[in-house]
């Protein structure tokens, strides 16, 4: 405790010249990342004061794991050690709001869900919808590029990013991007760190580009009699000129989740036509809207995100889905697991949700990996205990890239500070 509390006196020190400050304290049971206690927590209250405390790290060789709401700290592979826990709460404003050009720059503390209720105002939003919204902020939807059901009209958070502020490992600020939707040549930093799980330096804001809201909403709940109709269902839409905002399955048993978004006539008659396509396949068909809607939604995601057990994302060609549900089926009955699947359809976007033995789980995944050719697809463990993350690498075949990524991480944290080995092929 005597050496915590000189690290914290040091930290405190370091930043006590900086604009808005921060608080620093001996870590808690309550802050622990997989069951490891951080030495110090670090709150910055400004972008000043998070660069000080990178500063601070670097200079004293201490590693840093970065927080915002805490959705995503069980991902990666097990901590042994966490020096300072910097969370990035307090940086969590809307900066500046430019709705006449359809952008926002937004903290990286803010949470998904306050963003998009201040941008209500002027009727728009960020066209995101990453699972536990209520609490996921935009600082880790960024870094972890994580998306949800929109991601079919939408695409991920890498296609909405315009710009980006950050702070270096050595405590340096830098900036990419801009402030309006162009297209630059050029190193794009602000696309580079999305995605890198906080591997190359920490966000402070971020800009991005926004969307209307839509005047209504309209959802088809379809339910099909065997796997196969997803990739029918999906590929049917797409033939008739559909514009879906969200295409998502769930399975078993095989049910259907189809979003339209637009003005009342569009979003009703795109409904009506997704609904005739079902039926003419045999299936069953509900039309929702508002309350029944919302709630839908809500279960969809609580069926995977909402619950217990292991998450891995797994992602294949569209083509490839329904023989890659078969063969999932098949080894999970026969390794003695239970395996529930929602995604997107139109993408081949999937998240598992697995029960059972930990051998038989990394089974599984070493099984499914080895099905997937090479820039076919991925299987990457999101969420599971510390057994199964010790028999199976979370993150799995890289590819080509790695090489460079090691390169570009070397580049950014020369001391190897920020989240070190958690990131993409152990970064």
């Amino acid at each position: 405790m005597t050496e915590i509390v000189g690290l914290r006196d040091a930290l405190i020190s370091q930043i006590d010249g900086c604009a808005a400050g921060a608080v620093a304290r001996p870590g808690t049971e309550a802050d622990a990342v997989d069951g490891v206690v951080p030495a110090i927590v670090a709150e910055p209250g400004s972008p000043e004061a998070v660069a000080a405390v990178l500063g601070w790290a670097s200079d004293h060789g201490r590693s840093v794991v970065v927080r915002g709401g805490g959705t995503k700290l069980g991902w990666g592979p097990p901590v042994d050690a966490v020096d300072v826990l910097l969370s990035t709460r307090a940086l969590n404003a809307v900066e500046a709001h430019r709705h006449g050009d359809l952008t926002a720059t937004v903290q990286a503390g803010a949470i998904l869900a306050d963003v998009n209720a201040a941008l209500a105002a002027h009727r728009q939003w960020l066209p995101l919808d990453a699972p536990h919204g209520e609490r996921a902020t935009i600082g880790g939807i960024v870094a972890a590029n994580d998306s949800g059901p929109r991601r079919q009209r939408h695409g991920p958070p890498r296609d909405l990013i315009i710009g980006m502020t950050l702070a270096r490992a050595d405590g340096v600020r830098a900036k990419s991007g801009g402030i309006v939707v162009k297209n630059v040549a050029g190193y794009d930093l602000a696309r580079l760190l999305t995605g890198s799980f906080g591997c190359l330096g920490v966000i402070l804001t971020a800009t991005f580009k926004l969307a209307p809201a839509a005047e209504a909403s309209r959802t088809v709940q379809a339910t099909l009699s065997e796997a196969r109709q997803f990739a029918q269902v999906a590929a049917g839409l797409l033939a008739r000129g559909a514009t879906p905002t969200a295409v998502e399955l769930a399975w078993p048993p095989p049910t259907m989740l189809l979003r339209f978004e637009s003005i009342a006539a569009v979003a009703v008659q795109q409904a009506e036509q997704a609904a005739a396509l079902v039926r003419d396949g045999g299936g069953g068909v509900t039309v929702l809207a508002d309350a029944d809607e919302a709630a839908a939604w809500r279960r969809h995601e609580a069926r995977i995100f909402g619950g217990g057990g292991t998450i891995a994302k797994l992602v294949v060609l569209p083509s490839d889905l329904s023989a890659t549900l078969a063969r999932l089926d098949e080894a999970a009955r026969g390794l003695s697991l239970d395996c529930e699947v929602v995604g997107r359809a139109g993408l081949g976007v999937l998240y598992l949700r697995l029960t059972g033995a930990a051998s038989a789980q990394a089974s599984l995944v070493r099984g499914l990996r080895g099905r997937i050719p090479a820039g076919r697809g991925s299987v990457v463990i999101r969420r599971a205990d510390r057994e199964l993350r010790s028999l199976v690498d979370v993150w799995g075949p890289v590819g080509d890239g790695l090489p460079l990524m090691r390169q570009v991480k070397r580049r950014f944290d020369p001391r190897g500070i920020l989240n070190p080995g958690r990131g993409p092929g152990g970064l």
